[in-house]
């Protein structure tokens, strides 16, 4: 009797575990910051200018912009989830002193904007920050979609939605429910997932060229993932395993393989 009552006690404890993760999973997934820091209040490069964008379901968001200055392409980047627009913005620096044009997009919920971050809602978000550089006569041809850690997943949706002129991947996953299956291996958390951005399911969907890049010592995501992706993609394609970076610290390294690969693509438009 008292082996089954510890046995009960200890499968309560882990449905009650299930239950748990179920209900605050997002809360495990997104790490959004609360507060809006302006261009100025960020240093941001002098280029930028607020870009405010609506979007379907009604919420009023801001990325920062600047214009194409001599080249044909403008970047549109996703950050990761533990990210937001002040840091991510430092990113685009190489690439507007080429001449590209560069869109750093924010997510609801973070940096101070309004409404919860749910895989749905990011994908609105990224419509929106589409539509909006349409509006301004980017056309979709002439937009590289750019996405970091959580942002691939985003960028990968929007590639299957719009004819885009390029995409890159910089840490990319196969989805959420396998990283979680590597994150809680007790658990089985990849039936848990509700927002699933399946990049492994999408990316052969994609019919623009694709960078991939890795740093070789990423400890968050297997950098096998982006080779996996990179395997599924169409032609044409490039991967990059940057040796002894890691998750976040790749950006310097990508920026001259990213210029090269734009400036190829560039000389074809």
């Amino acid at each position: 009797m008292k082996i089954r009552r510890i046995a009960g006690i200890l499968l309560g404890l882990y449905v009650g575990l299930l239950i748990g993760i179920f209900i605050f999973q997002r809360s495990l997934l997104y790490f959004p910051s609360h507060s809006y820091v302006t261009l100025h209040e960020a240093y941001a490069n002098r280029s930028f200018e607020e870009l405010p964008v609506s979007t379907a379901d009604g919420l009023d968001l801001k990325a920062w912009y600047a214009p194409a200055n001599g080249k044909p392409f403008t970047f549109v980047f996703f950050h990761g989830n533990g990210d937001c627009l002040a840091t991510a913005s430092e990113t685009a620096d190489p690439y507007i002193a080429a001449g590209y044009g560069f869109l750093v997009a924010e997510y609801r919920g973070y940096s101070g904007l309004p409404g919860k971050p749910t895989e749905a809602g990011l994908y609105a978000d990224g419509r929106a920050y589409m539509y909006a550089l349409m509006a301004r006569g980017v056309k979709s041809e002439n937009i590289i979609l750019f996405g970091h850690s959580l942002g691939s997943g985003v960028a990968v949706q929007l590639a299957e939605e719009f004819h885009v002129g390029g995409v890159i991947l910089l840490a990319p996953y196969l989805s959420i429910p396998e990283m979680a299956q590597i994150e809680y291996p007790y658990l089985p958390a990849k039936y848990l997932a509700r927002d699933r951005f399946e990049n492994v399911k999408k990316i052969g969907n994609i019919h623009a060229p694709v960078l991939i890049v890795n740093g070789s010592n990423d400890q968050i995501i297997p950098p096998s993932q982006g080779k996996q992706l990179y395997d599924l993609a169409n032609e044409p394609k490039e991967f990059h395993s940057i040796p002894g970076r890691n998750h976040n610290d790749a950006f310097n390294d990508l920026a001259p393989i990213a210029l090269t690969w734009a400036d190829r693509l560039s000389a074809k438009n």
